[in-house]
């Protein structure tokens, strides 16, 4: 294997790959209007997909964003698309709820969580976004023997609600889905798959345009006050009032957006993209080019690109900052471990991205008095992102009063100790690397034993 130091090429650039393709735009509109029917904080996928569905139904919609339009986590994630399969990992029940209940509302998320992808590709579809969609399925590969029989137990719920077409496959068949030997087993998601996340974001955005919504790069939110018959939204280029402002921050909110800025944790996540790969070797990692996610606590994920010459390989390589060289060194050791025959190979890119985790580690919408919020991709934020900013422009435009949809559920939970820096996630990671470690540990002890009874 390579050194540390000569694992990149000689025009690495620390940057997503996605950029090369497509490129966030510079600030778009000149000045800031007046007013607007609805204002929009927050321009990537939640926004414009808000905007493109306000617009549909004639209502002014304003778009304003920090940064480059697009330049989060919409031009930065791995683009695995697939709907409801996230939802299942965590849900508690409810105060005074029965088992009955909470089945209902977990089956009621999953069908929303269903929709999310169906509505991503009708997108796709409709404004013929040249993305590079593979609806190839994704995997979920499984690390122990426990994970494999715990998502066996998943299988029958989520086929059922979100017509997933999920099934198990065993170790000993696993070698023609992906070219590692690490893993135990995997979940296939048929109903999944990958694309461009930056050529995705971009034909929105110009789907948004077309209907006449109005996006402001490099205008970043200040303050939002509320006014006699609205909000006065407040930014270094001017104010704007609103009758309505929608949050849609995600992994990016900050003070300016009140309490929701202690409702989520920023925690950042990091990819890599290899050099050109010859087609046999691209076809032993992945030879049915699916996207691959693991079952970890502290997860990797990868997939190949576009156009299957590259594989893109990400995850939480660290809990505190550090530098672009620093991540990509961190994620080649767990690339090379999965796939010793990527040995020497270099790495052209390496970057990083926020996502917005909540305490329930579910996505929300809501919002009370025309101030409403659409946060918590919790890493899956491609298709739920984007259904739940256009779940809250179909709220506002048809006046609903009650929930549109499952993910329409209340405030979103907090912690008395969390006023929006995330101070702890050091310790939380590491104690999540402990227990990865341990149950890892515990395995091989088991297995041992087993192959010692059958000796």
């Amino acid at each position: 294997m390579r050194s540390a130091a000569d694992i990149f090429t000689h025009d690495f650039r620390k940057r997503p790959y996605w950029w090369e393709a497509y490129e966030p735009p510079e600030s778009g509109d000149d000045g800031l209007p007046p007013s607007a029917d609805v204002v929009i904080v927050g321009g990537g996928y939640t926004g414009v997909c808000c905007a493109l569905t306000l617009r549909e139904a004639g209502i002014d919609a304003v778009v304003l964003e920090a940064g480059r339009p697009g330049q989060g986590a919409s031009t930065r994630s791995g683009g695995q698309v697939s709907g409801g399969v996230n939802v299942q990992k965590k849900a508690l029940a409810a105060v005074g709820e029965s088992a009955g209940q909470r089945a209902e509302r977990l089956a009621a998320r999953l069908r929303d969580a269903a929709s999310s992808m169906d509505y991503v590709v009708s997108l796709i579809e409709r404004h013929a976004i040249q993305c590079g969609w593979h609806p190839t399925g994704r995997l979920t590969t499984m690390w122990l023997p426990q994970h494999y029989e715990s998502w066996k137990t998943r299988l029958d719920q989520l086929n059922a609600c979100t017509g997933s077409h999920a099934r198990m496959i065993p170790r000993e068949a696993l070698g023609s889905e992906v070219g590692s030997t690490v893993y135990y087993g995997a979940a296939l998601i048929e109903r999944a798959g990958h694309l461009h996340p930056a050529q995705l974001y971009g034909g929105m955005l110009a789907a948004a345009r077309r209907a006449g919504a109005r996006v402001y790069g490099d205008t970043p939110v200040e303050r939002i006050e509320r006014r006699p018959g609205g909000y006065s939204v407040r930014t270094p280029r001017g104010q704007i009032h609103a009758a309505q402002v929608v949050i849609a921050t995600n992994g990016y909110t900050g003070a300016a957006m009140g309490d929701l800025h202690t409702r989520v944790v920023p925690i950042a996540t990091y990819m890599i993209a290899t050099e050109e790969l010859s087609h046999d070797l691209a076809a032993s990692i992945l030879p049915t080019n699916r996207a691959v996610s693991e079952s970890r606590r502290v997860v990797n994920h990868y997939r190949l690109s576009p156009d299957g010459r590259r594989l893109l390989f990400g995850g939480r390589a660290r809990f505190t900052p550090a530098s672009e060289e620093t991540t990509a060194r961190l994620l080649y050791r767990a690339m090379v471990k999965r796939f010793p025959q990527l040995a020497g190979t270099r790495i052209t890119h390496s970057w990083g991205g926020n996502v917005a985790m909540t305490l329930d580690a579910m996505p929300h919408i809501g919002g009370a008095d025309g101030l409403h919020y659409a946060l918590g991709c919790n890493g899956s934020g491609v298709a739920m992102m984007s259904y739940l900013g256009h779940s809250v422009g179909r709220k506002i435009a048809t006046r609903s009063a009650g929930p549109i949809n499952a993910f329409d559920m209340g405030e979103i939970p907090g912690h008395p100790f969390y006023f929006g820096n995330p101070w702890f996630l050091f310790a939380i990671g590491s104690w999540y690397q402990a227990q990865d470690a341990y149950d890892h540990w515990r395995a091989r002890g088991n297995a041992g034993k087993r192959q010692a009874v059958q000796t």
